[in-house]
């Protein structure tokens, strides 16, 4: 639609993830037309990012060094591994400020459609490190969506045999959401996940 360059931009904003075209044509015209915008700046960000932020070895997880901060924090339990898809949800993780273990970050989720495979996720990294007989539990933490199912009872399947606990996270109804617009798995998780009230 436009001449050039400008329409470059917008197509290789319009290639990021979560960014339509609408989207795309908005942020270019933003560094277009603000002229504090700073550009070089942006282009330093991105080249730093590509050089220096790389996978920990250990977890999968992102940081600057051979190992993340997490892996290398001596206050982390290390009797505890949490799975996850990817390594925006450890950030989510870590928000709640409940959980002080370890993570492993599988890169990803079946999905035998798109050709993802047990082959292409880090299974066989967690199941080297489930070798160390200091981890007592396992806790599968994959999206409540139809790929996260399928890994997350891939997992169980592969893990249950190796004598280590197994756990999941409880899914069900959000705080302050309505009964009448939950979907029929997120309110048969929510049965499933049931708790006595004591006393």
């Amino acid at each position: 639609m436009y001449d050039g360059i400008v329409q470059d931009l917008i197509d290789e904003l319009g290639r990021l993830p979560g960014v339509g075209p609408k989207s795309a044509q908005r942020i270019a015209f933003h560094i277009i037309q603000t002229e504090s915008f700073d550009v070089d700046r942006l282009a330093t960000i991105l080249q730093t990012v590509r050089q220096r932020v790389r996978f920990c070895v250990i977890c999968g997880n992102i940081g600057e060094e051979e190992r993340c901060a997490i892996c290398r924090d001596p206050r982390r339990v290390p009797t505890a591994i949490c799975v996850v898809e990817e390594a925006k949800d450890v950030v989510a993780i870590e928000r709640t400020r409940e959980y002080r273990g370890l993570y492993h970050v599988l890169g990803g989720a079946l999905n035998p459609m798109q050709g993802v495979g047990p082959d292409q996720l880090r299974v066989a990294s967690l199941m080297t490190r489930l070798q160390d007989a200091s981890v007592q539990e396992v806790i599968i933490a994959t999206d409540p969506n139809v790929e996260g199912e399928a890994t997350a009872t891939y997992l169980i399947r592969t893990l249950l045999p190796l004598g280590v606990r197994v756990s999941r996270l409880a899914s069900g109804l959000p705080v302050g959401g309505d009964l009448e617009f939950a979907d029929e798995m997120t309110l048969g998780r929510a049965f499933e996940g049931r708790r006595t009230v004591e006393r």
